[in-house]
């Protein structure tokens, strides 16, 4: 294995490493906020539920993306 093989592994590592730490602290924080958010007020449960699942997708497809550039750098190996 090369230098730049290594480099390259090294970069998958930390896209898909990073990419997943960051969403998996995001959707902790944000499912913690709208279940706080239903506790105190239990009528705008529908409303809280629909936004949070929104932003799950969302915060799912930045892992999503990391994952595509490891591909990508694996590609370049």
């Amino acid at each position: 294995m090369s230098i730049a093989q290594g480099l390259i592994a090294i970069g998958v590592a930390l896209a898909i490493g990073l990419s997943t730490i960051g969403v998996g602290i995001g959707q902790g924080l944000a499912a913690s906020k709208a279940l706080e958010g239903m506790a105190r007020q239990p009528d705008m449960k529908g409303q809280l539920q629909s936004v949070m699942i929104l932003a799950m997708g969302f915060m799912e497809a930045l892992a999503i993306y990391g994952l595509v550039i490891a591909f990508m750098l694996i590609a370049k190996m």
